[in-house]
């Protein structure tokens, strides 16, 4: 019998390990860019030959942790569209997006070691969270709660100032001020308001 193909699902077992180190990886990393990779080994119970078969490098796993974490940022605009009215999930949204810029310091530093230099790996794009742009917006542009024409160019641009704030102090009250700038400028001549 051959082995599983590259894409096979994974045992149960093995997809717990996967996920631990991810877990684990992403608290190590976050708390510090350079965290031995046998620590997080170590903390999410598994052994060298188990994290490696998983992350094969400190690029795979740092990649592997961008991916999912973007991934969560993205699928939650759907989410709150499904709970919240248009106007309050695009708010919710953007502390979302606040608390992960502003919380993943470490990480962040880890992915432009793993992304920065010859030979390595390109960042991952912003695609999914475009997306969530996009889908947010759309649904506030439907709703009349925005102006027209908002492009997830124009968000990202608007938001900006998030990447100026330093994490190391109270950031939650400059952030939530920068945030409903941001939101009552997307409100001015919306046709609903």
């Amino acid at each position: 019998m051959g082995q599983p193909g590259k894409d096979a699902p994974l045992r149960s077992d093995a997809q717990r390990n996967r996920e631990r180190i991810l877990e684990v990886a992403l608290a190590e990393l976050t708390r510090c860019a350079d965290a031995p990779l046998s620590a997080i080994a170590k903390k999410a119970g598994v052994g060298q030959a188990t994290f490696y078969r998983n992350f094969p490098s400190r690029e795979a796993l740092v990649l592997e942790i961008y991916r999912h974490e973007v991934r969560q940022v993205a699928d939650s605009a759907r989410e709150l569209l499904a709970e919240l009215e248009p106007e309050r999930a695009l708010r919710v949204w953007m502390d979302h997006v606040a608390r992960f810029a502003l919380t993943k310091t470490g990480l962040a530093e880890a992915i432009r070691q793993a992304t920065t230099g010859p030979g390595r790996p390109a960042k991952p794009g912003h695609t999914p969270v475009t997306e969530a742009i996009e889908l947010l917006l759309r649904a506030n542009e439907e709703a009349g709660t925005i102006r027209p024409g908002v492009s997830a160019d124009d968000f990202y641009l608007a938001i900006a100032g998030l990447w100026q704030i330093d994490p190391d102090t109270d950031w939650q009250s400059r952030v939530t001020r920068l945030l409903d700038l941001v939101m009552d400028g997307l409100r001015a001549g919306a046709p609903g308001k």
